[in-house]
């Protein structure tokens, strides 16, 4: 069980974990889907098809026209060779109706093909598992975290101390920790599912890609699994730019409440892209937070210039507050899991 008020930043590099695609990866994809000068050829992507047949079929809803879609699409397809995220090419066409609508479906689209194809299944694949097998993920890590040592009758203060910020598209943490929670106290999934929705505190500063069945919004909703929603030109709409959140009064009070929270930061996969530091660290309100922190494969001269960058933008001055750790996300929670439960 967490004691203490922490907060869990989660980036893209963790999705590498539970085999989902990471920042660099997910535009990646979103490039080779928007090669629609290809469309004509013999040489054409099945995603290629699928986006185009999307786009004519979505084009009236959100009232641009296919080829308008298609223009967006290219704009973003041509951004890439100067960008490795595609929120930072969302936040440069903010201007732009065509680009941030191609976007967004291309976003959802690729989020929900990598849900249906992640190793985290849509159930437990045989009775007393979890939906992910393993321990060396760290969403098995962290659910052990919430629940070890804690009684049943107590359950509901398992996520009294957590805060998540997690900065992907994916509902992996939202599907994996009701199968926790009834694994851990022998509830009914429906039991578990409503002890997470009612307790677990979590943001996503650009949007999920829709609402799973539990959190009871079936417009905004996909199941886990789904690749392929009717409504998906709703769930676009849950995706946001970091100007988008910038002008919402309201994200901005609920963002900067569960980062002032933690006495506790851990940063899993954080790759510290300056636009999403930024949105973190100017809602920053608590003095001299601990600091966990992993990153996988990091120089010297990296590791040196995110300090710097932490130490710049926090105010902290006592270095032994921040533990930089080259090693992977579910490492960390592992191998700090007696700090962070204390």
């Amino acid at each position: 069980m967490i004691r203490t008020d922490t907060t869990l930043i989660v980036g893209a590099g963790a999705n590498r974990e539970i085999e989902m695609p990471d920042g660099p990866d997910l535009l990646a994809k979103i490039a080779a889907g928007f090669e629609f000068d290809r469309l004509h050829s013999d040489v054409k992507s099945r995603d290629l098809v699928n986006l185009a047949n999307l786009f004519e079929r979505v084009s009236d809803e959100i009232g641009l026209s296919y080829d308008e879609l298609v223009g967006g699409a290219m704009a973003i397809r041509e951004a890439t060779i100067v960008s490795t995220s595609i929120d930072a090419i969302l936040e440069q066409y903010g201007h732009d109706p065509a680009v941030l609508a191609a976007g967004k479906l291309a976003i959802v689209y690729y989020t929900l093909q990598a849900e249906s194809k992640s190793t985290l299944a849509a159930e437990p694949r045989a009775a007393g598992e979890l939906p992910l097998r393993g321990t060396e993920n760290w969403l098995y890590q962290l659910g052990q975290l919430i629940v070890k040592g804690v009684p049943r009758a107590k359950a509901e203060e398992c996520f009294e101390k957590l805060s998540i910020v997690c900065f992907n598209y994916d509902r992996a943490i939202e599907h994996y920790l009701p199968w926790v929670v009834q694994r851990a106290f022998g509830m009914t999934y429906e039991e578990s599912c409503e002890l997470v929705a009612g307790r677990l505190r979590i943001v996503h500063p650009y949007g999920v890609a829709g609402r799973l069945p539990w959190q009871g919004d079936e417009e905004n909703g996909a199941t886990w699994g789904q690749d392929d929603p009717e409504n998906i030109v709703q769930l676009s709409k849950r995706i946001f730019t970091a100007s988008q959140r910038a002008a919402s009064r309201q994200f901005q009070s609920y963002l900067r409440a569960e980062m002032s929270r933690g006495k506790r930061l851990g940063f899993l996969g954080f790759g510290f892209d300056p636009m999403n530091v930024a949105m973190l660290f100017d809602e920053l309100e608590h003095d001299n937070p601990d600091m966990l922190i992993s990153l996988v494969d990091i120089g010297e001269v990296e590791r040196k210039a995110i300090l710097r960058l932490i130490y710049r933008l926090t105010g902290i001055t006592d270095e032994s507050l921040i533990t930089l750790e080259n090693m992977k996300a579910f490492e960390l929670l592992r191998d700090y899991g007696r700090f962070l439960e204390s």
